[in-house]
């Protein structure tokens, strides 16, 4: 019995071990952060694949034996190891590839990204004012690769609550501490959005 499990336990490491490896540059990680009132109310405006929630997002990056993570994310636009992003959540992590015949645009992507380390936090979460969010970076990336063409879309982002003309109190007190209007209606992305794109094709999930 112990030999078994002695095993299993083996076979199950190498499997984890084998699951990460087999990411690629350009695939999109989806997460379920659970940070709180914000997280919640980014959910509750945007569906995700098949209705599930994420508030967060990054892009895949393999520098010599290691697997990075690019993300805006905390107080500018970071590298973080797998490992690192991985501690954002508890839940399962959704992977989403970029289809076939799109594959061409990841390099370009990668390396407008990389540029762009260092570029502060959007804290506003209004698109093009020289900062980023986490899936304005990734809609900008892929816009550059497909030679300014837009590759993901934009819709007009709302911070109300489904069904009322009253804005969340979370996002009422966000704005307020940082002396900003909330910007209802204007052009934004979110990481749900992103998921249920025709672009990418989703490979399941990322323990």
């Amino acid at each position: 019995m112990r030999q078994f499990t002695l095993l299993f336990l083996l076979s199950f490491t190498s499997l984890f071990a084998q699951q990460k490896t087999t990411l690629k540059d350009g695939d999109l990680l989806f997460q379920d952060m659970d940070c709180g009132p914000l997280c919640d109310a980014i959910e509750a405006v945007t569906e995700g694949y098949k209705g599930k929630d994420f508030s967060h997002i990054g892009m895949v990056y393999h520098r010599n034996d290691t697997i990075y993570i690019i993300e805006a994310a905390g107080n500018a636009v970071r590298l973080s190891t797998l490992e690192k992003f991985s501690k954002n959540t508890k839940k399962p992590m959704l992977i989403g590839r970029m289809k076939k015949q799109y594959t061409k645009l990841i390099p370009q992507a990668i390396d407008f990204s990389l540029k762009q380390l260092g570029v502060p936090y959007d804290d506003e979460y209004v698109y093009d004012n020289g900062s980023y969010y986490c899936s304005e970076l990734i809609y900008d990336a892929f816009m550059f690769a497909n030679g300014g063409k837009p590759f993901f879309q934009l819709f007009p982002m709302t911070y109300k609550q489904p069904g009322t003309n009253e804005f969340f109190p979370a996002w009422m007190d966000y704005y307020k501490a940082i002396g900003k209007e909330i910007p209802e209606g204007k052009p934004g992305c979110n990481p749900g959005g992103m998921s249920t794109s025709d672009k990418i094709e989703v490979l399941g999930w990322l323990e």
